[in-house]
């Protein structure tokens, strides 16, 4: 059970962004005394609200009520005033990202997750965590949002494909059985982005991005100077064998022996400072992808030519044996 919010006591500000299931808006709760939350649209009333209904975590968006009047469906959470950490990533501020900040996000998600998994009330699989869906909050800690495609443990054994291509396992995207370590790789990904400040598979369509990921195993392309702690948990989270993905608990271990590793902080800087030394890297792979792609599109254009043409063939073949 959860508030019952009227839809008449929300006064709608400025859209503040598109989830995967619904427009985000800033509002006032009249009758809390003014209160500034994020309200989600939703066109009909999802699970969404029950999940977040059992949820209370420092690094998961606060819920604060619903609003269940046809047509009326709505979610009322806290409002996250920086906005999200996608858009954040591509501000002139993010170059300034340094380790420390930069490890406190990632725990903050890590913290999130691990709660969502082990120690919520009833456990729960995100499956749709991205940059676009962690938050920015006043005191500048990370908040994971957006459970519009988050599901219960053992609810269901066949997932639907939800989520955003770039940041989905490859299990989840051949709508495979899929575990809480759908959300690892997915974590791996918004690591990736935090490091390169770069959008994943940037330029490929999201067909495309499915495609060589679970075809031909792709991942984001990680520079050859990144610092090796970095790269070994990124690939590890990004395993096609999904038991050798760690588990969150084991991740936030790691981060927090990385945060004691004064010579990481060192190299760690000099990357994220110096991103005009790799970029070349991402992009030389990201062209050959694309390369790879529009040859297999001339391929595949040209197949199908081909059949159309041998079937006008086999009618004028008929029509004369006739």
């Amino acid at each position: 059970s959860f508030v019952h919010v009227a839809y008449d006591d929300l006064l709608f500000h400025e859209c503040c962004g598109e989830g995967t299931f619904g427009s985000v808006y800033r509002a006032i709760w009249v009758s809390h005394g003014g209160q500034e939350v994020a309200v989600k649209k939703l066109n009909q009333m999802e699970k969404e609200a029950h999940v977040l209904s059992v949820l209370s975590h420092r690094n998961v968006i606060q819920f604060y009520g619903a609003c269940v009047d046809p047509p009326n469906f709505c979610i009322v959470t806290e409002y996250a005033p920086y906005g999200s950490l996608f858009d954040f990533l591509s501000t002139k501020e993010s170059e300034k990202l340094e380790f420390s900040q930069l490890l406190s996000w990632s725990r903050d998600i890590a913290l999130g997750m691990n709660y969502l998994h082990e120690e919520a009330p009833v456990a729960v699989i995100h499956r749709d965590l991205k940059s676009k869906n962690v938050v920015i909050c006043n005191d500048f800690t990370l908040k994971i949002c957006d459970f519009g495609a988050s599901r219960f443990f053992g609810e269901t054994i066949v997932m639907t494909i939800t989520g955003t291509y770039p940041w989905m396992a490859p299990e989840l995207i051949q709508g495979l059985p899929t575990s809480e370590l759908c959300d690892v790789y997915s974590f791996g990904v918004v690591l990736w982005e935090m490091l390169t400040r770069e959008v994943p598979f940037k330029g490929l369509q999201g067909f495309q991005v499915a495609w060589v990921v679970v075809e031909n195993h792709e991942r984001p392309t990680i520079p050859e100077c990144c610092p090796q702690r970095f790269s070994n948990l990124m690939r590890t989270c990004w395993s096609s064998t999904v038991n050798e993905r760690p588990s969150f608990y084991d991740i936030i271990g790691e981060l927090n022996s990385m945060m004691n590793d004064d010579d990481l902080g060192v190299t760690t800087n000099h990357f994220l400072g110096n991103k005009e030394e790799w970029k070349s890297d991402i992009e030389e792979k990201m062209n050959e992808l694309q390369e790879k792609e529009r040859e297999l599109g001339e391929r595949e254009q040209a197949l199908q030519g081909r059949e159309e043409k041998l079937k006008e063939w086999e009618e004028k073949l008929r029509k004369e044996m006739r």
